[in-house]
């Protein structure tokens, strides 16, 4: 009676090697990957890192598009100041400019445009 179990727990182990090299073969063929890849665990620790360090550099890359975009729009705001002063200049030589322009010109307050243009540099400064 022993050996019969012996002999089932023999087959049944055997049976367990195949379907877990089964399964490897099959995890293979989905990720396209050799199977001598797939049993190295340190494999996926080493992929996890690259997935990660792509991460980081893509956030900094982020990150340093938005300081671009603040510092952009700080240096469009100070030549806004200054085409409204180019304009005023022309308007009191006697070149009226057309309408379109004023209206562009009159959306935004005089002090509003200072104080927006004076926070952008604090957090250019800051930053």
């Amino acid at each position: 009676e022993r050996e019969a179990w012996q002999r089932e727990r023999n087959t049944l182990q055997n049976m367990l090697k195949q379907a877990e090299s089964q399964l490897a073969k099959a995890k293979a063929e989905i990720e396209n990957k050799p199977v001598a890849e797939t049993s190295n665990p340190k494999s996926h620790s080493q992929e996890l890192q690259r997935l990660y360090r792509k991460y980081v550099r893509a956030e900094s890359f982020r990150k340093a598009l938005v300081y671009q975009k603040k510092y952009l729009l700080l240096l469009l705001g100070g030549f806004q100041d200054c085409e409204q002063a180019t304009l005023s200049l022309i308007a009191r030589m006697g070149i009226y400019p057309s309408p379109a322009d004023l209206q562009l010109s009159a959306s935004h307050s005089r002090p509003f445009t200072k104080f927006r243009c004076a926070v952008r540099a604090i957090i250019a400064i800051s930053r």
